[in-house]
């Protein structure tokens, strides 16, 4: 069963295909969907890699969102793998890519 933890979404890794960050368009749609709001928002799904650092795994746009329109604020993930020697940290973080 996952675990379930709030985290600061810009702190979160992003995964290698996706290091360039959340896809602009997507994340348009998304703000001008829901704006700033994190109500009702699926957690994240991420993997806990060495040293306890997070992965997002799914929900690269919603943390992109949230850590863009409300920094610092903590949102809903699930931790769906533990990868003790993966090194999660050799890929950005969201607040690294902010558009």
């Amino acid at each position: 069963m996952p675990e379930s933890i709030e985290v600061d979404p810009g702190e979160l890794h992003l995964p290698p295909g996706r290091m360039q960050g959340a896809d602009p368009g997507k994340l348009a749609r998304q703000i001008a969907k829901y704006g700033d709001s994190l109500d009702g928002m699926p957690p994240l799904q991420v993997t806990r890699g060495r040293d306890g650092n997070l992965r997002i795994n799914d929900g690269v746009t919603r943390a992109t969102r949230a850590a863009k329109l409300q920094p610092g604020q903590l949102v809903d993930a699930e931790i769906i793998h533990e990868l003790p020697k993966l090194d999660v940290t050799r890929t950005p973080t969201v607040k690294e890519t902010l558009p």
